[in-house]
């Protein structure tokens, strides 16, 4: 049985105090950092390869069911606003569709032809990279994509959290993250689905950086969507070319980005805002 199944350390949750039951939990979300660091040169694998794969114009995409499938879609999602790349560069896709990210689609992870077929939506191709996201590493919707695009010549990885899973079988660059029973038996959303999240910021985030979308430590390419990411970037512009808010901003909203403000000031073309 898998670990991830495995009963928990603790029994009669019902008569535990709100204090007690909180205080367990944390107990062990504290271990799946520690658990995450020793899968980092498997993580390192990953990046390297998903950067050498969007470098040749490919794409990323995630494949998962339930909770994994949120949490890559939740992930691409995110990758647009943060470092200002195409919508279609980082994909999540999830079984049983749109529809199953907010309400759960039954047994639509058992079907082990539905992931290629989802892919092939988005004219997948040799170029592009397929990680599938299993906490148990034995779902079916992921196993059966993950071996069609390996058959096809497609890269492929994974992020599972049990050790020598179907899953991790079917993927040319795994990442195993083991992080043991959950609070509640079986529950995976919780330490296991961490762990996930943790995998996911450190592969797209180490991504990004490597492909120049953050310089020092900003995201430079963001997009300014929101009053709040407007003031960051007025910030951001402030501090690397020490100027004051107003010219900052004027710099800002005629470029329209960090990157493009701060080298119009440099390279001379704005030397009046």
């Amino acid at each position: 049985m898998s670990t991830t199944e495995s009963a928990s350390n603790y029994d009669s949750l019902e008569r535990m105090p709100v204090r007690e039951l909180l205080e367990k939990i944390n107990q062990e979300d504290k271990t799946v950092p520690f658990t995450v660091e020793r899968a980092i040169p498997q993580v390192e694998a990953l990046v390297n390869i998903t950067v050498s794969r969007l470098r040749q114009g490919g794409r990323l995409f995630y494949i998962g069911a339930g909770t994994s499938g949120r949490l890559g879609i939740v992930d691409a999602s995110e990758c647009p606003p943060t470092y200002g790349v195409p919508h279609g560069m980082v994909i999540g896709i999830i079984a049983g569709g749109d529809g199953a990210i907010r309400k759960a689609v039954e047994f639509a992870e058992d079907d082990t032809t539905q992931a290629w077929k989802d892919l092939l939506d988005h004219q997948i191709t040799d170029k592009d990279m397929v990680v599938g996201i299993a906490a148990s590493g034995i779902t079916p919707y992921v196993i059966g994509g993950l071996e069609m695009c390996r058959s096809k010549g497609i890269t492929t990885g994974c992020i599972v959290c049990n050790a020598d899973t179907p899953v991790a079988a079917a993927a040319d660059y795994p990442v195993e993250v083991t992080t043991g029973p959950e609070f509640v038996t079986g529950s995976t959303r919780m330490k296991a689905g961490t762990a996930q999240k943790l995998v996911l910021n450190m592969l797209t985030t180490a991504v990004m950086v490597q492909l120049g979308h953050v310089k020092g430590n900003k995201m430079v390419d963001m997009q300014l969507s929101n009053y709040k990411l407007v003031e960051r970037g007025t910030r951001m512009v402030m501090e690397e070319l020490q100027i004051g808010k107003s010219e900052a901003a004027a710099l800002l909203k005629k470029y329209g980005s960090v990157r493009l403000a701060i080298e119009a000031y440099r390279n001379g073309e704005d030397s009046e805002s």
